[in-house]
């Protein structure tokens, strides 16, 4: 039986969203609590950015947002198995070409990329996601997916997560949560993820399809763009 991941990676750049990073980051943390007793007590964690500075989150007004302090550099970053990739605003910026080529560079050795709404993008970018299916943010779907960079991409778009390989990308913002525990159902198992939600009084939506937000925004599948 294959080891089962444990390392875990989490990129950061100014402007992130915070619940794509918190939502999933929780659950991961209920199963590593000394107290609940999963067995999993050897998790790691690296918050990887591309300086030691404390990273802002996106800016709501008057100044309130959140930072946070990253472990390591893109430089220094260590192993992983698993790397989850937030979205938010700052996705979209220049500043982020740094961490598309970390992506690029780190995804043959990783065991699993999760990509939380706009994160996608990140990948999208790096060439990650070429050839293959996957979702994102529904509230920015038709810039994201227009983009030269997503060309080679299936867009599906009534999906709350998208499984391909080893490579599970969600859609906007609150679905990191459940497309981290659906990830986390299918590596650790159905049993431990009950404990999980149970733990997080968490009202999770099992079902990938159960995406309203395609509707309301009016989203559509996007194949690839023949060349």
């Amino acid at each position: 039986m294959a080891e089962q991941p444990s390392r875990f990676g989490l990129i950061l750049y100014p402007g992130f969203e915070v619940l794509d990073v918190f939502g999933p980051l929780e659950a991961l943390n209920v199963v590593s609590r000394p107290e609940f007793q999963s067995g999993h007590k050897n998790f790691s964690l690296s918050i990887i950015a591309a300086t030691l500075d404390p990273v802002p989150s996106m800016r709501a007004q008057n100044h309130f947002q959140q930072t946070v302090v990253p472990t390591d550099t893109l430089d220094n970053a260590p192993p992983l198995d698993v790397l989850l990739v937030p979205g938010g605003l700052g996705s979209d910026h220049k500043g982020t070409d740094k961490i598309v080529e970390f992506i690029r560079q780190r995804y043959p050795s990783l065991k699993y990329l999760i990509t939380v709404c706009t994160g996608a993008d990140l990948a999208a970018r790096a060439g990650v996601l070429d050839g293959r299916r996957a979702t994102t943010n529904k509230l920015v779907w038709k810039y994201i997916t227009s983009k030269p960079t997503s060309h080679k991409t299936h867009w599906i778009a009534q999906a709350r997560w998208v499984i391909d390989g080893n490579v599970w990308t969600t859609s906007g913002v609150s679905a990191g949560t459940d497309g981290m525990l659906a990830w986390m159902s299918e590596v650790y198992g159905e049993e431990l993820v009950e404990k999980v939600v149970n733990g997080m009084e968490f009202f999770r939506h099992p079902d990938s399809s159960n995406d309203p937000f395609a509707k309301l925004n009016g989203c559509q599948d996007v194949p690839p763009v023949c060349s």
